[in-house]
């Protein structure tokens, strides 16, 4: 019923266009016949809110793989470049809540590792909306930092890198089956800054899925019930996410594509000293204005990627 709901609404929305259409062209022929300028002006302002319409619905229909539709988790891990990378994964966290707001979508921390000078190690946070994983899946790869390092006496210019992960929102009981067999739980005290412990109770959760490998960790929560849930929530994630990657591969063998490491050349790149400029390294999209990508304004740059995918 679901699928049938969302089907009936895309329809829908096609066979308004089409009706706006044929009214405004009616319209600007009856216009023609009186020579009335003010209504074909009018025709013509409409037809360009339609194109734009227009254009938005043929961009949706790059967004129809299995999961497109779905909420996205998405994981951030520091890499190289010690503090600097750490706070760039702030940053990057940062800028897609941003994007998140922007478009009405709920952004949920669901675990975080800080960073024991600042930043942080690695974060995962669940955005919730229609076609989230959609859009978030074009920033799957390294995103690399240029900039003079505020963590640095002497200023000096550093490179941070960091790995965006994102994975679809996976729906219980639907999407994948998992045997508690495989299922191996270890229970531990959640740790602060420095090591210390801020629970003194054992509520971090640790699950490891053992015919993948496949562990998973969550102690964001005060509850033990909670952590559980949560680390459940992003293992069948990631095996989804695992499942997915296969078959990419395999369609790749077949059409002789290469398939870069997770850990391979970066997807982007942002450069704020000596110059001003964010550059996507699959498309050659770029723009000036790094202070609007750091707030979120990343749209172009995601549409640039899904559209050169087709």
């Amino acid at each position: 019923m679901k699928i049938l709901s969302t089907l009936i609404d895309q329809v829908t929305e096609w066979r308004n266009i089409q009706e706006h259409i044929d009214l405004n062209v009616e319209l600007y022929d009856l216009a023609l016949l009186d020579e009335d300028r003010d209504v074909m002006n009018s025709v013509a302002e409409e037809m360009s809110s339609i194109r734009e319409k227009l254009d938005e619905l043929e961009f949706k229909l790059t967004l129809s793989g299995q999961y497109d539709r779905r909420d996205a988790i998405l994981a951030l891990h520091a890499g190289a470049g010690g503090v600097d990378s750490q706070d760039w994964v702030s940053i990057l966290m940062r800028m897609y809540i941003r994007w998140g707001e922007r478009r009405g979508f709920k952004n949920e921390v669901l675990d975080i590792s800080n960073g024991e000078e600042a930043g942080i190690k690695s974060a995962v946070v669940q955005v919730t909306g229609e076609y989230a994983y959609g859009y978030m899946k074009a920033e799957k790869g390294v995103h690399r930092l240029v900039r003079l390092s505020p963590f640095d006496n002497d200023h000096a210019r550093h490179t941070s890198f960091a790995l965006v992960e994102v994975m679809p929102r996976v729906e219980d009981g639907v999407d994948i089956q998992l045997n508690s067999d495989d299922l191996r739980m270890d229970v531990f005290r959640a740790g602060g800054h420095g090591g210390q412990n801020v629970q003194k109770n054992s509520t971090a959760v640790r699950l490891t899925h053992i015919p993948s490998g496949i562990v998973v960790s969550c102690q964001n929560e005060r509850s033990q019930h909670q952590n559980r849930e949560i680390a459940l929530r992003i293992l069948t994630a990631r095996l989804i996410e695992q499942e997915q990657k296969k078959k990419d591969a395999k369609m790749a063998a077949l059409k002789g594509v290469h398939v870069s490491a997770e850990w391979g050349n970066q997807i982007r790149s942002y450069v704020l000293h000596p110059y001003q400029m964010v550059k996507d390294h699959r498309t050659d999209k770029e723009t000036s204005n790094t202070s609007a990508v750091l707030d979120g304004d990343i749209d172009e740059f995601m549409t640039a990627y899904l559209t050169s995918t087709i």
